[in-house]
């Protein structure tokens, strides 16, 4: 895939999230100047909109050509970070700072979307009346305000099966059939322990690492806790030390990852990690459908990539993304049309057969053109039959409020200084999660 314009956002130092409060947001008819739009706003002859997104949300120059053929005197330019935490420092940046520089529409994604519903003036309301009906009701309920304001549209849901190399799986003995795997890691009563038992049975006989990095493994463990950081009721922090649910999956994770030696100890989107796809880093990972996409950018030339159709602990959701149009943008009303024709059920079936990304659309999820697809690189597995199914084992949507990203966070950097710098034991870093959690204020 190409595209347009290629902006890699860098990390830089977040301002505080409290600093969104003092930034006054603009209404639809905003007559306020963007730097990253040109053209006389709305009502105008000739504009450009800029789309900023992350990894692969599966929008092409072919499709942005022809909304351009379709509205003329609209350019549209693709803005693209490498990942979602830049996009994130990049948007929260530069809402701290007034919305200056934002694109007019911001593509989030959903563990980050809640810091940011705290602040509903700062976005377009995007609610219409003709666009009722056209995702699945849970993906609506996480962009929905109190007040019934809809802050962004849905792109795609993440629905989790397997990666899994079978070149890999062949040379240490165990087998290689999608079907077979899905068996071997426990069927549909698949747990994690079934998943780490299997590992362990592969690194005796391989040297190759069961899975990439703990980090990955444990988001996919704690997206399946109904209220993991935050009382869904209340909306209050959860005391992370005397949070039991979150501690045991962190050490059943960790000694998996560790003292079992399953894990690679590669961080997602590093440059470690990036490599290890050519030189048989590791052989199974955690693939929300989104991810099909990064892994075939990164495993070009490998041929042994395949997919089961099966997730641990059930069903789990990883990420989804939404489309946002910042109220400062010159052109709201624009880029709301936009934002909409974007995920349109039509355009989001192409956009899952461009990158894989699932869509969250009622009526694109049960097209031809999604439950027929399959991925040339995952071996013509069937990708829309699978995800289709992992879909349907959701059984829980987790609750992510306004403090999930910062605690969260805090435990992911414990994982990685265990798993991945290797600085601290698991209980010292534990502890040290703790202090961070108790740095942000929240008990």
């Amino acid at each position: 895939m190409t595209t347009r314009t290629r902006i890699t956002l860098a990390a830089t130092s977040i301002a505080a999230m409290t600093a969104l409060a003092a930034c006054g947001g603009g209404d639809s008819g905003s007559d306020s100047e963007d730097p990253g739009t040109t053209g006389s706003g709305d009502g105008g002859d000739e504009i450009t909109l800029t789309v900023a997104t992350f990894n692969q949300f599966g929008y092409t120059d072919e499709m942005l050509d022809r909304y351009e053929e379709e509205h003329p005197g609209i350019t549209v330019e693709l803005i693209t970070a490498d990942s979602s935490e830049d996009a994130r420092t990049n948007l929260t940046t530069k809402i701290a700072a007034g919305g200056e520089g934002l694109a007019d529409i911001e593509g989030i994604e959903v563990d980050w979307l809640p810091e940011l519903m705290q602040y509903p003036d700062l976005f377009t309301d995007l609610s219409d009346p003709e666009l009722e009906g056209r995702w699945v009701d849970w993906k609506v309920a996480q962009a929905t305000t109190a007040d019934g304001r809809l802050l962004g549209y849905g792109t795609d849901i993440g629905p989790e099966g397997i990666c899994y190399r079978q070149d890999l799986f062949e040379a240490a003995g165990l087998p290689t059939d999608p079907a077979e795997v899905a068996e071997l890691l426990g069927g549909d009563d698949a747990t994690w322990e079934d998943y780490f038992a299997a590992g362990r049975e592969f690194v005796a006989n391989s040297d190759a690492a069961w899975f990439d990095g703990a980090q990955a493994t444990y988001q996919g463990m704690v997206n399946q806790l109904e209220s993991a950081y935050e009382d869904a009721g209340t909306g209050d922090a959860l005391d992370l030390s005397t949070n039991t649910a979150v501690r045991d999956l962190y050490d059943q994770v960790l000694s998996a990852s560790v003292d079992d030696g399953l894990s690679a100890g590669l961080e997602q989107w590093s440059a470690d990690w990036d490599a290890a796809f050519q030189n048989d880093g590791f052989a199974t990972m955690l693939c929300p459908a989104w991810m099909t996409g990064p892994v075939e950018e990164r495993a070009g030339g490998v041929d042994g990539w395949n997919l089961a159709d099966v997730f641990p602990g059930g069903g789990g959701n990883w990420g989804g993304s939404f489309l946002t149009v910042p109220a400062s943008g010159a052109n709201t009303e624009a880029a709301t049309e936009l934002a909409a024709w974007l995920t349109h059920p039509e355009q989001q079936t192409e956009a899952f057969g461009n990158a894989g990304t699932f869509p969250s659309q009622i009526e694109a999820q049960t097209s031809e053109e999604v439950q027929s697809a399959t991925n040339d690189f995952f071996n013509d597995a069937p990708i829309g039959e699978i995800f289709t199914s992992r879909a349907e084992a959701i059984e829980v949507v987790p609750f992510k409020g306004a403090n999930y990203f910062s605690i969260h966070q805090a435990v992911q950097n414990a994982v990685l200084r265990v798993d991945v710098t290797g600085e601290q034991d698991a209980d010292s870093s534990w502890e040290s999660a703790v202090e961070e959690f108790n740095g942000l204020g929240l008990m």
